[in-house]
Order: structure tokens, then C-alpha cells, then sequence
């Protein structure tokens, strides 16, 4: 299962995607304006309800972004090492650890969202908050980021696939990176190629007919907690 809507009947599939846009917005600003252990306590309890009414599992969301987490991980690590006696000081890691979480929470934010919104949705939001041919351009380009990045995921699971299937683990670090590399690159160029012949051919257009967008009552709760996250951190 790739980073991509799929669609399970969830309480989050039901809200205006324009509404969980604007959360996100206000969640990750509240998120680091709130850097106390206190405030991120409050920040993991609310993710927790955000993950819950996705229907989406936080060990889903550390699968999906297992290429991020070596570099959120790394920061507090590397931070605590000194050059000198006592070479490590656990104090030094407590400020990168603390900001490393907080990219954490909002990728499982940013997660939730993909999964439960469809990409002609998140276009439609995205031109009616930019109005006009910047937001046409706008749209486009994340309806095509939405939907390529899982097939260029998928080409890279393949690849590595492949060469475990060869035998491939056993040759040096550097050269399977290199292989893997050049093949992905090779694979998302043939890929770009064939997504431009297609969009040609299907008569691609600037100003397709999107979907309606439309608040329910479900969202009410949700556009009231985003103000409460803005006013907190206004405050």
C-alpha cells in the first residue's frame, strides 16, 4: 500500500477538503509555536483522534515515511556528539529531538490528509483558494505529484525487488545505491515521457470540470478546532 487515497468509509473522508487543508495549516503552526514537551504531549493526544478518524495506523505512516526517519533520527543523534571529553552530552539532543518529533506529527497530518482525500478533490480546494490560471497551474501540478509519486514509489519497490531477488544485498553499499539510482531515474524518466503522451492524447485541459465542494455539519467541529489551534497560538 502506497502514500495515496483509499478510500474505507472514514469519519475524515467525509469532511470538505478545503476544511482539512485549513487544519493542517493551523496544526502545523501550532505545532511549533507549542515546542514544550507539554505542548507536544497535547500535540501527540490530538494526532492520535486525527489518525483515528482517518482510519489510518501510525505504524502505516512510519512505513510510508521510513526514508524520512534515519534523517529525523540522525539530527539529535549527531547533535549529541562532542569532539571533546565527554564526546557525548544527552543534554545537546533534547532541542533537535523535540523539533525532529514536530516534523514527525506533521507528516502523520500530511499522511492523513493524502489518504482520505481524493486528488481531484485537493484540486478543487486548491483553485478555489487561488483563483485563476495560477491556481489552475497550481491544481495540476499537485494532482500530478498525487498521483505519480505513488507509481514512482511502486518502480523503486520493484527495482529493489529485483536485485534482492539477484543476489543483489550482497554487493557494496555504494554501488547498490548507484544501481538503484540510475534505474529508478532511468524508469521515472520512460514514465514522464509516457504520462505526457498520454495527457496529450486525452486532450489535456487547463480548466477541467472539478468536482463540488460543499461544508457539512461534519465539518463544523473540525474548522472550530482549527480556529482553537490558531487562537492558541496567536495567544
Amino acid at each position: 500500500m502506497t502514500l495515496a487515497y483509499h478510500p474505507t468509509g472514514s469519519f475524515a473522508e467525509r469532511l470538505d477538503p478545503r476544511t482539512k487543508l485549513f487544519f493542517q495549516t493551523t496544526f502545523a503552526v501550532a505545532v511549533f509555536a507549542h515546542a514544550t514537551p507539554r505542548g507536544l504531549a497535547a500535540s501527540t493526544v490530538l494526532i492520535a483522534a486525527v489518525l483515528a478518524g482517518a482510519a489510518t495506523s501510525p505504524f502505516w505512516v512510519i512505513r510510508e515515511f521510513r526514508h524520512v526517519l534515519p534523517f529525523l533520527l540522525g539530527g539529535p543523534l549527531f547533535a549529541a556528539l562532542s569532539f571533546g571529553s565527554p564526546w557525548v552530552v544527552p543534554e545537546e539532543a533534547i532541542a533537535p529531538a523535540l523539533a525532529s518529533y514536530r516534523v514527525f506529527l506533521v507528516l502523520c497530518v500530511s499522511a492523513a490528509y493524502v489518504r482520505t482525500t481524493p486528488v481531484r478533490e485537493s484540486r478543487a480546494a486548491l483553485q478555489w483558494l487561488v483563483p485563476g490560471r495560477p491556481g489552475q497551474f497550481l491544481g495540476m501540478g499537485v494532482a500530478f505529484v498525487f498521483r505519480f509519486l505513488p507509481v514512482l514509489q511502486a518502480d523503486i519497490r520493484a527495482i529493489r525487488e529485483a536485485m534482492s531477488a539477484r543476489l543483489g544485498a550482497r554487493r557494496p553499499l555504494a554501488e547498490r545505491m548507484r544501481l538503484v539510482g540510475s534505474a529508478g531515474l532511468a524508469r521515472a524518466f520512460d514514465r514522464a515521457d509516457r504520462f505526457s503522451l498520454a495527457l496529450r492524447a486525452r486532450c489535456f485541459a487547463w480548466n477541467p470540470t472539478l468536482p463540488p465542494l460543499s461544508v457539512s455539519r461534519w465539518d463544523v467541529p473540525v474548522a472550530c478546532l482549527s480556529v482553537a489551534l490558531l487562537g492558541s497560538t496567536l495567544l
